[in-house]
């Protein structure tokens, strides 16, 4: 890995953190695949093929459909050239709004499930033969998805999906211990996005660059934990 570029894999990078994360990871010199649910309208992720001609591929992934999982881990390999990847970025996620206490409905609650739990557990299942011994997961969660810190009740399905991905971080963590891959959850903090909301804290760049800088600095024993922006680790 020292004598070559990173290799990275960014879902959900059409917009917002994911689309940070994927140019801060170019602007360092990686190689990243970076994916979206409609790649044809990721227009702003689109222009920085221009940019970086040769290390950005946009690909198309939903991460909740088996079929596109399966077909992602069939592209890869055209895009990876025989290389494998060091880093895979588990951004893509949904927050549905305006859920109320006596109007939750189920199939909200299924597709938050499906989107942030299931689907990126299942992904790096879908494609663990493509990623390097020894290189490192790093799960998007939230801290609303502590449950000890929780205090008013606010966006179930996001909190409780989110929780879940929490359980499969530690769950992959422990699957894939035996080849050095180490799983992180980290939360972002609170950023300026359109699922953040303008009253953000932090810039989205300011959130990548912060994550970046935990994700590089991950040890073996930090395998299976919860951290946040900084590097502190954050309560379950």
């Amino acid at each position: 890995m020292a004598n070559r570029p990173r290799h990275s894999l960014v879902t959900g990078a059409n917009r917002g953190l994911g689309l940070a994360l994927a140019t801060a990871l170019l602007q360092r010199g990686d190689r990243v695949v970076a994916t979206a649910r409609h790649p044809g309208k990721a227009t702003a992720l689109n222009t920085l093929t221009g940019q970086y001609p040769g290390r950005l591929h946009v690909l198309p992934l939903d991460v909740a459909s088996v079929k596109s999982r399966d077909q992602l881990a069939h592209e890869l390999p055209l895009v990876l050239e025989d290389d494998s990847l060091d880093l895979i970025v588990n951004n893509a996620g949904v927050l549905h709004s305006g859920e109320r206490w006596g109007k939750l409905h189920q199939d909200i609650l299924e597709d938050s499930l499906r989107v942030n739990a299931v689907g990126p557990l299942l992904l790096v299942q879908a494609i663990e033969k493509l990623i390097a011994d020894h290189a490192t997961v790093a799960n998007i969660s939230t801290q609303m998805a502590s449950l000890s810190t929780r205090s008013e009740f606010r966006s179930p399905s996001y909190s409780m999906s989110k929780a879940a991905q929490n359980m499969a971080t530690v769950q992959l963590a422990l699957a894939l211990r035996s080849r050095g891959i180490k799983v992180v959850a980290l939360n972002p903090g609170w950023v300026r996005t359109d699922m953040g909301g303008a009253g953000g804290e932090l810039a989205p760049e300011e959130a990548a660059a912060g994550l970046l800088q935990v994700i590089d600095g991950v040890r073996d024993q930090d395998s299976g934990h919860f951290l946040d922006w900084r590097g502190q680790p954050v309560a379950w």
